[in-house]
């Protein structure tokens, strides 16, 4: 068993050997054939997507590779992947099996953890759905709105930003202070001192735009940067926190719910913007009487707190949660069990802000 297995062996990497030769010796001529291949789909996906191009890293497509790999049942006992295996490559032994299936197992495992950490491990696309142009006093300008779409997912409620050219220039001028290497080579659409309203300039801009937002979001530094984040979602978080203040709850909850979908996209759902927008939705759902969605806020928002044994929101959270789970009939002991211990290690709860306080005075700028 073992000499046919070995000899099986022999015969296959014979054939992938002479196969190598014949490929490298048709690719003599071209040094980087990938390259153009990837030049050749950049200008596909600019004439099918009208305009909409994405860039990924070599970072990204190692992150999708892993992703694929991942998506494959891992829980599958190491037997059926050998399974698998065997059909395709003709039978092996049982010991073969055994060996290759462990191997494959902790490889892909492996990968499971890496895509898992990463942090965006899908891709984003830019569109620009709209452009119009509006009229001030003492301004005139185009407005820009851009959808972020998540590759090969189909999202219920849009992730949308507004954004005009002046925006755009001033993300570009912090990321080149900041990641001056990184920048050298993404371009810019540079400011025209007329025609800027003409339908040729807008659709130019648009495509721009589309680009240089893939391109900043193909590089692993910039993707992570508050300056790069912020630019989707802090006007957001700072106009539903003005609703808020105010008492327009049904427009602050809009808001809040954009932001909410915008830090989904981007893959930063772990951060304390995002607790805070949390705050907001459990605010505004329960000053509207939506307590069922108020206490789902709570919920989440405590299970990304669960590993910190203190965190500025952490009460608040906890003393909406009863306060909810006790209106909707939800149970309600594991929240008050927490409360119980900040009460035995910290301050009086009764000093600390509620839910609604932390959201009125949290700074942002």
């Amino acid at each position: 068993m073992a000499a046919r297995i070995l000899h099986r062996l022999r015969h296959a990497l014979a054939g992938e050997g002479g196969r190598e030769e014949r490929v490298r010796g048709g690719c003599e001529a071209e040094d980087f054939p990938e390259s153009s291949e990837l030049e050749d789909d950049t200008e596909g996906l600019s004439t099918r997507l009208s305009g909409t191009l994405s860039f990924t890293s070599h970072e990204e497509e190692e992150e999708e590779e892993e992703e694929e790999g991942a998506g494959e049942e891992l829980g599958e006992p190491p037997q059926a992947m050998g399974a698998a295996a065997g059909a395709e490559d003709g039978e092996w032994g049982p010991a073969a099996e055994r060996a290759g299936g462990s191997l494959l197992t902790r490889q892909l495992q492996e990968l499971w953890r890496k895509s898992r950490g990463s942090l965006a491990p899908q891709r984003l696309l830019f569109e620009v759905t709209s452009a119009s142009v509006v009229s001030e006093r003492s301004s005139k300008y185009v407005l820009y709105t851009i959808y972020l779409i998540r590759s090969g997912r189909f999202d219920k409620a849009p992730a949308a930003i507004a954004r005009r050219y002046s925006d755009f220039e001033q993300l570009n001028r912090r990321l080149r202070c900041r990641f001056g290497c990184d920048m050298a080579g993404i371009t810019f659409p540079r400011k025209r001192l007329r025609r800027n309203f003409t339908a040729e300039t807008i659709a130019k801009r648009s495509r721009a735009f589309e680009q240089f937002l893939s391109h900043l979001h193909s590089i692993a530094e910039i993707r992570r940067s508050p300056e790069f984040l912020e630019f989707f979602f802090l006007q957001d978080l700072q106009a539903a926190q003005r609703l808020t203040c105010t008492g327009m709850y049904r427009e602050a909850l809009a808001t809040w719910a954009n932001a909410y979908r915008l830090q989904d996209r981007l893959g930063v759902c772990g951060s304390g913007r995002f607790l805070l927008t949390l705050a907001g939705l459990a605010v505004c759902h329960q000053e509207l009487d939506e307590l069922g969605e108020a206490h789902g806020c709570c919920e989440q928002a405590l299970q990304l707190l669960e590993a910190q044994g203190s965190h500025p929101l952490l009460g608040p959270f906890l003393q909406a949660h009863v306060h909810l789970a006790w209106k909707v009939g939800k149970d309600k002991r594991r929240s008050e069990a927490r409360l119980q211990d900040l009460r035995e290690a910290g301050p009086p709860l009764q000093q600390q802000p509620t839910l609604k306080e932390c959201l009125i005075k949290e700074p942002l700028e």
